[in-house]
């Protein structure tokens, strides 16, 4: 077994190396060394690519992604209390049925079944006790949450430098807060949007049919915009360095079309193949859930590993030429 375990691993070395000196690789690796790619600050894709698989490779991404997604667990279920206990007391017409009707095209189809009765019982009944004490616990548990992508950004390949607990904790609070308001701005823009638009166009001063297209589809746009600006917040104030990312930067706009192509490829997945549900049971729905979050964590960390990998390449090749 092992000598067949050396004749493997001598072919497969045989057949990188033959593969990196071919001519086909040779050309496309002199040509990635001169592509600079909108974003990357002047550095070469070859050298960004380098310091990105470094950190792929020995920065331990799943280990950290499962401790981040763990925290953001845990962190999602007393948040969705507090913000639900707020929804019944909103005075818009249709305005719980509407956000009722976006969770079922987000959510797996299978997820949302086990959790909709529960769902409906809280966005349609007040419940003012629960205001204060699911603030507090949902602050709590969204500050750990941030705490532990903060931690999983420390631990990145690339050295970053590290705040005190008290500093950390400041800042967690700071994103918590910022990412909440654009949670909350996304939210409203696709629930009350169709009603703005239905009573528009009930009382006719909005007929013309592009430019009511144009209107469901920027509410569309724009949520994705916040989208954007959630990933640009979480990497721009959440890593300990001295010198921050660009706010709009590679790995956010990365992070943004990976998490809305991973959501909508994980979506198909468990509503047409996936058979969590016929082996596990009702618990297959946490199963379902929990991968959904660890497989966004990995994407978080990727986008950060690759503004982290431009940062690096960006110094190294600014000593390069000062030499």
């Amino acid at each position: 077994m092992t000598k067949l375990r050396n004749r493997i691993l001598v072919l497969t070395h045989a057949f990188y190396t033959g593969l990196l000196e071919s001519r086909p690789v040779r050309q496309i690796l002199l040509w990635s060394k001169k592509l600079v790619i909108p974003g990357f600050d002047g550095v070469p894709l070859y050298d960004v690519a380098d310091f990105f698989l470094k950190g792929i490779q020995k920065g331990s991404i799943t280990n950290r992604a499962a401790a981040l997604s763990f925290n953001t667990f845990l962190a999602i279920f007393p948040a969705i209390i507090f913000f639900f206990t707020l929804i019944p007391y909103i005075p818009i017409v249709n305005f719980q049925n509407s956000l009722l009707d976006l969770m079922q095209e987000f959510i797996p189809q299978q997820a949302y079944l086990a959790v909709e009765e529960t769902l409906f019982d809280i966005v349609k009944r007040p419940r003012g006790s629960l205001l204060s004490f699911g603030f507090l616990l949902a602050m709590y548990f969204a500050t750990n949450s941030i705490n532990s992508l903060i931690e999983a950004f420390n631990q990145t390949y690339h050295s970053i430098d590290s705040r005190t607990p008290f500093q950390q904790r400041l800042v967690s609070i700071a994103l918590v807060v910022i990412l909440s308001v654009l949670v909350i701005v996304a939210i409203a823009l696709i629930t009350v949007g169709p009603v703005v638009l239905n009573w528009l166009q009930t009382h006719n001063l909005l007929t013309d049919g592009l430019t009511i297209f144009m209107i469901s589809a920027g509410k569309w746009i724009i949520t994705l915009a916040l989208l954007f600006f959630a990933f640009s917040f979480l990497y721009y104030i959440a890593p300990s360095g001295k010198q921050h990312f660009r706010f709009i930067s590679a790995g956010s706009t990365m992070t943004t079309l990976l998490f809305i192509a991973a959501s909508v490829g994980f979506n198909y997945y468990v509503n047409n193949f996936s058979k969590y549900n016929s082996l596990y049971g009702s618990i297959g729905t946490l199963i379902v859930f929990m991968m959904w979050i660890y497989f966004n964590a990995i994407i978080i960390l990727l986008g950060f590993e690759l503004n982290a990998s431009i940062s690096v390449a960006r110094k190294k090749q600014f000593i390069k030429n000062g030499k």
